[in-house]
């Protein structure tokens, strides 16, 4: 399969289903008690797909009001892996779903947390494919 093919499979809509964006309200309101204490919103972008990994990143946009600092952010990857709310292991059941049983998520792997921005904090998210 190539990018371009993995592009109109995860299109905007797709990756919206895959990780809809009231997860980050509910992930802040199990971490504390009150989804508005959150500093930022979770988005999850598709980057690209090879052979043996389809490759995502999770964008986290400073809400406005909060301050999206290093400390928030880089600590994510064993949050992400684990957390339910986030839910890597259902992603991985939607995005073979999304690939017509073709392929099966083996794996997955969250990498460390890159600031782009003051306002922009992205988190890598490979899922290994096989079949």
């Amino acid at each position: 399969m190539t990018l371009i093919e993995g592009s109109n499979i995860f299109t905007r809509e797709r990756l919206d289903k895959i990780f809809p964006s009231d997860r980050t309200d509910n992930f802040f309101e199990a971490l504390y008690g009150d989804a508005s204490d959150g500093a930022y919103d979770i988005s999850l972008e598709y980057k690209g797909m090879d052979d043996e990994k389809i490759m995502f990143e999770f964008h986290l946009k400073q809400r406005p009001g909060k301050c999206l600092a290093c400390n928030l952010t880089y600590g994510l990857p064993t949050v992400f892996e684990r957390h339910p709310i986030i839910n890597l292991s259902g992603m991985a059941k939607d995005i073979e779903k999304a690939l017509d049983g073709t392929r099966v998520c083996s794996n997955w792997q969250v990498g460390t947390t890159k600031e782009k921005s003051r306002q922009l904090h992205v988190l890598p998210v490979s899922f290994y494919i096989n079949g």
